[in-house]
């Protein structure tokens, strides 16, 4: 994903402390390029810096989280809006959008 320069820390503030994701440490050889690296699970979340940057309104990462409700509260008491959108079958989900105006999802699978 693309983040703007310059602005890690807001990066490492909602990934890593709102969201609890760990930073990931990036080579050596591009750190000078700015951005954060994060893991999700068995992979990772890699935030680049773009200098046209445009955050990205349709297409985004989904985080399946274990307690989604959690999660929204989380954010919502954190001062981040969050929104509904069409119902996916077999799962329960929400929308946000990161620092940066990336749009995320967050869902948990539903029973049946």
């Amino acid at each position: 994903m693309a983040m703007p320069a310059g602005r890690e820390a807001e990066a490492r503030a909602f990934y890593g402390q709102l969201l609890g994701l760990p930073e990931v440490g990036k080579p050596p050889n591009l750190v000078v390029r700015g951005g954060c690296w994060f893991r999700l699970g068995d992979r990772e979340l890699h935030l680049g810096v773009d200098p046209a940057f445009r955050p990205a309104t349709k297409a985004h990462v989904a985080i399946q989280v274990d307690d989604l409700l959690a999660t929204r509260q989380r954010l919502e008491q954190a001062g981040v809006p969050t929104r509904e959108d069409e119902p996916l079958p077999g799962y329960s989900r929400f929308y946000a959008d990161d620092p940066f105006g990336n749009r995320i999802e967050f869902l948990t699978p539903t029973d049946g």
